[in-house]
């Protein structure tokens, strides 16, 4: 792309995934996003913690970073004013204080690679079983413990390996580590949105429960400090890709609310995003307050958003994964058939066959990776006929399962009694399968909207624009 004079102002918006990495750059004159670069981080590696845990490199997941600020307009970033950071959430990364990593100089660039830091225990995780969770003090706080949350997380690691948190004195969400290392601080901070999903995190004191972790032998040195979401956590410490020194950086946010702000038009609308998993949200009252102790139980959560309100939200842990995994079962049975079929055609004649086969009296619970609220209520096949097991059927049935396990967890007769009119479809799982979509219009005794996508990295980017 040729370059041209430095013109406007921007924000840049940064998104780091499950899977992949996304940066944006929003005019602010005319809140348009001007560009946007993706890549996947292929970050996923093996742990000898169990087969339960699900690790990432920190490292390939700033490479990806770099690689989609690299691809960015130059002349447009040199007239980047503010950045905001949004990320997967519950996760922890731990990393030495004030030595997480090293400035490089690329070209006329610099550009920052992680040292010393360990990989990222993602939301994912599932080394936390029910009975070690049960085991734990209970938190002074609305949220549930949940395994892949990064004080369980901790928890663990001081049981089964304390030797592994000996080296860090600091740790984050992957997002937290990447503000600080762009602001070149000693020590991270985090917004409440991140602190909430970490677990002992009080909502309405903005505090952590320190004293019931200090008492459990946590190590408390590890905790950041939490600021208002929304608010700057400091400046570049260096210029970065064409990004000015000394650009103000916002402290990292949920990606989880930033999605929501992207697309969530009117107070009365509610988001369903599917994309590796699924969550169905809405905006809960400025009077609404969240109860006194969690409920375990309970398949509703309720997220901090700003300014003191809260998002009611269905989290599930079951979304375009289930449909990955099966199409991933499929590519591997042909495989073993001695066949060579790529995934990708595979899911488009799956989808295919499933707008062919127009209903279906199959039925599949898809939770095969449980859900936070019944971790072992796992996913299961019922009402098989010889007339209803083929790929159409399949697909079809899997498709209508993924919507009603969500509408399990938020039946739409409270979204209605909640003063929700409409429903904002979105997400990458969802916006490319037609199937999933006439799923979701038959659920819904509401109008079904899409076209405004959910998009954290756009989310990030207009919080940073419009609070700011």
């Amino acid at each position: 792309m040729a370059q041209g004079p430095v013109s406007g102002q921007y924000v840049l918006g940064i998104d780091l995934g499950t899977t992949s990495v996304k940066a944006v750059l929003l005019e602010t004159k005319t809140n348009r996003v001007t560009d946007s670069q993706t890549r996947q981080t292929k970050a996923d590696i093996s742990s000898d913690t169990g087969i339960q845990a699900k690790e990432q490199d920190a490292g390939r997941i700033v490479d990806a970073l770099n690689e989609c600020i690299a691809a960015l307009p130059k002349y447009r970033l040199q007239g980047v004013i503010r950045i905001g950071v949004s990320g997967q959430m519950h996760g922890v990364v731990f990393w030495k204080a004030g030595k997480g990593c090293d400035w490089l100089r690329t070209g006329e660039c610099h550009m920052f690679q992680p040292i010393d830091v360990s990989p990222l225990i993602t939301w994912q995780d599932g080394r936390c079983t029910r009975e070690f969770l049960s085991s734990l003090p209970l938190p002074d706080s609305h949220l549930s413990l949940a395994t892949g949350f990064g004080c369980t997380t901790v928890f663990w690691y001081l049981k089964h390996r304390p030797d592994f948190l000996t080296p860090f004195t600091a740790a984050g969400t992957i997002q937290d580590y990447v503000v600080t290392m762009l602001c070149g601080q000693e020590r991270p901070m985090m917004s409440v949105q991140n602190a909430a999903s970490w677990g002992y995190f009080n909502t309405k004191a903005n505090e952590w429960n320190e004293e019931i972790l200090r008492k459990a032998g946590f190590p408390v040195r590890l905790l950041p400090r939490v600021v208002e979401s929304g608010s700057i956590a400091g400046e570049t410490s260096s210029e970065w890709h064409g990004v000015p020194v000394h650009t103000p950086v916002g402290v990292a946010l949920g990606d989880c609310q930033c999605s929501v702000y992207s697309c969530m038009v009117e107070k009365t609308d509610a988001v369903l995003n599917v994309s590796t998993s699924a969550q169905l949200t809405f905006a809960l009252p400025p009077t609404f307050q969240p109860p006194q102790r969690p409920d375990p139980s309970s398949p509703l959560s309720y997220f901090p958003y700003f300014d003191g309100c809260y998002l009611a939200v269905a989290a599930s842990l079951n979304g375009g994964n289930v449909l990955a995994t099966f199409v991933g079962m499929l590519t591997e049975w042909i495989r073993e058939l001695g066949l060579d079929i790529n995934s990708s055609s595979i899911y488009t004649q799956s989808i295919q066959a499933a707008l062919n086969q127009h209903r279906t009296d199959l039925l599949i619970s898809p939770t095969i990776f449980g859900e936070r609220h019944a971790p072992d209520h796992l996913g299961s096949a019922s009402s098989i006929s010889a007339a209803n097991v083929s790929l159409g059927h399949m697909t079809r049935a899997l498709c209508r399962g993924i919507v009603q396990n969500l509408l399990s967890m938020l039946p739409p007769r409270r979204l209605q009694e909640s003063g929700v009119q409409r429903i904002m479809g979105s997400g990458n799982a969802l916006s490319r399968n037609e199937v999933l979509k006439q799923e979701v219009e038959k659920a819904f005794p509401l109008p079904v909207v899409y076209g405004k996508d959910v998009d954290s990295a756009v989310g990030v980017a207009m919080i940073l624009s419009d609070r700011i």
